[in-house]
């Protein structure tokens, strides 16, 4: 996998983050070479879990019969948080395949 492959899936993760309402944590406005790629993948994971603990709190709140959480909204929030976690994944498994990869490059 090419370092221009990585690019464009951290391309459609960011993407992928602003269409479901993931934003960039606080100090994102600098460029992403100021952090690298791992702080770039540290922030995706960090919007991943909040994501995720955000739906499960709202589950909860629905559950527990709090006012003013609607189930469509919990759902598309469970939804959401769903499609963060498997980009994740994905990004995950296409960095093991490229690590193999170089791991097996011919000196």
């Amino acid at each position: 996998m090419s370092i221009s492959a990585i690019e464009s899936v951290l391309q459609q993760m960011r993407v992928t983050a602003l269409n479901t309402g993931i934003g960039p944590s606080a100090g994102a406005g600098a460029p992403a070479e100021a952090g690298g790629f791992a702080a770039e993948l540290k922030r995706s994971l960090a919007n991943i879990s909040s994501a995720q603990q955000g739906a499960y709190a709202q589950a909860e709140s629905f559950e527990l019969g709090k006012p003013g959480v609607a189930l469509n909204d919990v759902m598309v929030d469970l939804q959401k948080a769903n499609v963060a976690f498997q980009t994740g994944l994905q990004v995950r498994n296409r960095l093991v395949t490229a690590y193999q990869e170089v791991m097996n490059l011919q000196a």
